[in-house]
């Protein structure tokens, strides 16, 4: 793990969004994620958060979707509250939120109220079944949408239960990035016409628009729609996580042939009397000797014979483990910032690189330094 900022040579710069003003109505999972996103390329993102408790447990200093960001409270509830978020947002180029259908509406801070005070505004809504449909106003969480999608029933072996990848494939894949993709370019579009527009991010279409690939095969008879039986979903033996002699686990992708003869030969196999690997019904025995091959040896030592080899062959590590691997420490992919061990920020730009300015914002703790520079003296009136 890096101990100082990425790209320490570009502190100078404020990121590619340098300039661009977002504000986000608070919420948790995908919106703030966008948001952080946004904060890490430079944009000024102004959180506005409730009164009261956190809508989460744990300290909200130690909340890293919260970093590059600052926050002022605001009371949605009371008679000045819709009209500071619309004053805000006739601020700014971007709005995010994160609410059910009709919420935010309701709040008075809907985007036809919003963009009445501002029309270039890109108002980004960041919802699990989206804005319309059957089940549009109904609660969820990503393992429903992923389920609901499609995408959750590809993971896992045949014959267990598919398995949960986090709240990764749904939240953050399937919502953050396509929020974020969606008003960056509605922003180009505003900035071209001066009209903005409403971007509506749901997370059962942006997990959907992830399978685009496997459709594709489905269509072509290369994919079966059933969970362990494929090349990509851990049925094929040469791409899939093996177990070690002390618990451990390497994953496995030798898909191309010259990969594979390396893997196999430093597996410590003769590739030349192996089953032919093009043969799917020869995939049973082909696990079975990998697995007993694995078996033989720590995963310490089988990172040792792979590791510099083009065998496509890596070991599972863990979260702690992976801030100091060789390979990201060198790249500084992880690093300590503001006392908090997290990713950098990503991806990467040569002239304009992202940079973690401030550490996760503590809900109210920028109220005078936000009035100030968007020069919004009814913030401090609103201050409790």
């Amino acid at each position: 793990m890096s101990h100082h900022p990425p790209d320490v040579q570009g502190r100078g710069s404020a990121g590619p969004l340098d300039g661009v003003r977002v504000v986000e109505l608070a919420g948790i999972g995908p919106g703030p994620f966008a948001a952080m996103l946004l904060g890490d390329l430079g944009a000024d993102v102004v959180r506005v958060d409730r009164p009261g408790p956190a809508p989460l447990a744990g300290d909200p200093a130690h909340d890293v979707t919260n970093r590059n960001k600052r926050s002022v409270l605001v009371d949605l509830k009371s008679p000045e509250g819709p009209r500071t978020v619309r004053a805000l947002a006739a601020r700014a180029e971007i709005l995010v939120e994160g609410y059910r259908p009709g919420v935010a509406e309701r709040l008075g801070v809907g985007p036809e109220e919003c963009m009445a005070v501002n029309p270039a505004l890109v108002y980004g809504r960041m919802t699990g079944w989206g804005q319309r449909g059957p089940l549009a106003h109904l609660a969820g969480h990503d393992v429903g949408y992923i389920a609901t999608a499609g995408a959750l029933s590809m993971i896992g072996a045949p014959d267990g239960p598919p398995a949960v990848p986090a709240n990764l494939l749904g939240d953050y894949a399937g919502g953050s990035l396509y929020l974020t993709t969606g008003v960056l370019a509605a922003l180009l579009t505003a900035r071209a016409t001066g009209r903005g527009q409403v971007v509506d991010a749901a997370i059962v279409d942006g997990t959907a628009h992830l399978t685009a690939l496997f459709w594709g095969m489905l269509a072509a008879g290369t994919w079966r729609d059933a969970r362990g039986h494929n090349l990509l979903d851990g049925g094929c033996p040469y791409y899939g996580v093996y177990e070690t002699g002390d618990g451990g686990w390497m994953a496995v992708g030798a898909l191309e042939p010259q990969f594979y003869t390396v893997f196999v030969a430093l597996l410590g196999l003769d590739g030349d009397v192996l089953p032919d690997r093009a043969d799917p019904g020869n995939w049973p025995e082909l696990r079975a000797r990998f697995t007993a091959r694995f078996k033989t040896a720590t995963r310490e030592k089988w990172t040792a014979v792979f590791e510099g080899t083009d065998a496509c062959v890596a070991p599972v590590l863990s979260l702690r483990e992976a801030s100091g691997h060789p390979h990201l420490t060198g790249r500084g992919t992880y690093t300590e910032a503001h006392g908090i061990t997290q990713p950098a920020p990503a991806p990467r730009f040569s002239a304009t690189p992202g940079t973690l300015r401030l550490p996760p914002a503590v809900p109210g703790a920028h109220t005078a330094d936000v009035a100030r520079d968007w020069d919004m003296p009814e913030l401090l009136k609103d201050r409790r």
